[in-house]
């Protein structure tokens, strides 16, 4: 999961409640993804204003998910256009086809998306803190330290300094 300014406090409260820690992975300023031939690539970083006549696209959150659960950060801004979509392949397609975008991380693995979609910076006084959740009494087994050292090789290899634990 992510924190960022927006949800810090009420996920870090929901957190503590149900006797979880979120563990701080690496920090990640925010990108928007876009098919490869949309012409917002032809900058080397983009600002909102600059997505305003673009379809955004979001993962559906259910109707009683809070928006501080969102997938997306910056997702309660206003957009002229926005599709909720339920999984990856078809937001995929309509970052292609609809010359759509969306607000992530910046990590975009090729083996998922054939390279059809790329990740530009966006301009925005935000971060995003990726992590995991663990409970606060149980220790790691020894399947999920070797699951999280060979992701935070994984993180490493995109460029990011992965947090110490």
């Amino acid at each position: 999961i992510y924190l960022n300014q927006f949800n810090r406090t009420v996920l870090s409260r929901l957190i503590a409640e149900k006797d979880l820690q979120f563990i701080p992975l690496f920090e990640a300023h925010p990108h928007v993804f876009v098919g490869r031939d949309n012409p917002l690539t032809r900058k080397e970083t983009l600002t909102l204003a600059d997505l305003q006549d673009y379809p955004y696209l979001s993962y559906e959150q259910g109707d009683t998910s809070s928006f501080y659960f969102s997938e997306e950060i910056l997702s309660t801004l206003p957009h002229k256009k926005h599709i909720r979509i339920s999984d990856r392949a078809t937001i995929f397609n309509l970052m292609v086809g609809l010359n759509g975008y969306t607000i992530s991380s910046g990590i975009i693995s090729s083996e998922l998306n054939d390279e059809k979609i790329v990740a530009i910076p966006l301009k925005v006084d935000d971060a995003m803190t990726l992590g995991y959740l663990r409970h606060k009494k149980i220790e790691l087994s020894a399947t999920a330290q070797r699951y999280l050292a060979l992701l935070k090789q994984h993180i490493r290899g995109y460029g990011f300094d992965v947090f110490d634990d």
